[in-house]
């Protein structure tokens, strides 16, 4: 039987929600190190922190759709 099969909804979305903090947090590093070592090119930092805000945004979904807010 396929891992995939036996997961829920949820586990997958933890899953999603590991890899895109992941690729947040290297994209964090990089950004950091390029600004660190001077060696700014000015359109792919622009870019870079573009696709870092996307990322951000994409974490925040999955993460209210795990755990939505619950109107008491």
């Amino acid at each position: 039987m396929n891992v995939s099969s036996r997961m829920d909804h949820n586990d997958v979305l933890r899953v999603k929600l590991e890899v895109l903090k992941r690729e947040h947090r290297d994209l964090d590093v990089a950004i950091e190190a390029m600004q660190q070592t001077g060696h700014l090119d000015a359109l792919r930092l622009q870019r870079m922190k573009k696709q870092k805000l996307s990322l951000k945004d994409r974490i925040a979904v999955i993460e209210d759709e795990i755990t939505p807010d619950i109107i008491a």
